[in-house]
């Protein structure tokens, strides 16, 4: 299951530079006043430049080329233009295209302007979350270990993550199998071996994790009102290791 030949990985690879370039060239134009639907319009015209596709825009029917999701707001917020950002907000941005048939998936949350330090030390603990998914990852680790890895650290901070949601396999689909959770015990879960390609990606609550759905049928909110915030990045597993293909620097 999931195992990919070297020349789609290769693929993928290629897609993954793109898509983080975009995230971050979209991460930098984040002002106060600026609708959501002028930050996915750019992204659109960023994923023009670069000749690729959006892999969010109508997967399972999804109206937006990007994800944008603020404060609250946990993951699969529809670009708006009556959506405003203001000062103090925490964005997360999530990208994915597709370029010669293969996905590149990513997210990042990122502040406009100054924000409370506890905002700041949500969307730190969460990257830092992210990065020790990562260090997990190797042929014939389990998804456990990565999960209780992220879930470990994110509550000894104070937070939660969401447990609703979770990290998947990338491909030619957006979503493919395995699961990845951001929860988990050490030695359970799907065994992962040499060149699968997953997404990891934990979304952190500042409060609790329950979650409810706006009636968009998409937006994602904390059900406590509190902040979350979301990172993600796509990951080979290689037989002593990881790559993360979502790497601008990559090649």
């Amino acid at each position: 299951m999931g195992v990919k030949r070297p020349d789609e990985i290769e693929k993928i690879r290629s897609a993954g530079k793109i898509c983080k370039k975009i995230l971050l060239e979209i991460s930098n134009v984040l002002e106060e006043g600026k609708t959501t639907l002028d930050i996915a319009d750019f992204a659109e015209l960023l994923m023009e430049k670069e000749k690729v596709k959006s892999a969010f825009r109508g997967y399972r029917g999804y109206p937006g080329v990007i994800c944008i999701s603020i404060n609250e707001e946990v993951v699969h917020g529809i670009p708006s233009k009556s959506r405003y950002l203001r000062y103090g907000d925490i964005v997360s941005l999530d990208v994915g295209v597709v370029k010669d048939g293969y996905i590149g998936d990513c997210a990042i949350t990122c502040p406009v302007g100054e924000i409370d330090p506890e905002k700041q030390r949500l969307i730190d603990v969460t990257r830092k979350s992210l990065e020790l998914g990562i260090s997990k990852v190797k042929a014939g680790c389990r998804t456990g270990d990565i999960g209780s890895e992220i879930q470990r650290f994110v509550e000894k901070e104070g937070f939660n993550v969401v447990r609703d949601f979770a990290g998947h396999g990338v491909g030619k689909y957006l979503h493919e199998e395995p699961d990845v959770p951001n929860f988990g015990r050490r030695g359970k879960g799907f065994e992962l071996q040499e060149n699968m390609v997953i997404a990891i990606e934990p979304m952190v609550n500042m409060g609790k994790p329950d979650l409810r759905i706006l009636s968009d049928g998409w937006t994602v909110v904390t059900r406590d009102g509190l902040p979350s915030a979301h990172f993600e990045d796509t990951v080979l597993v290689k037989k002593e290791g990881f790559e993360i293909l979502t790497n601008f620097h990559n090649g």
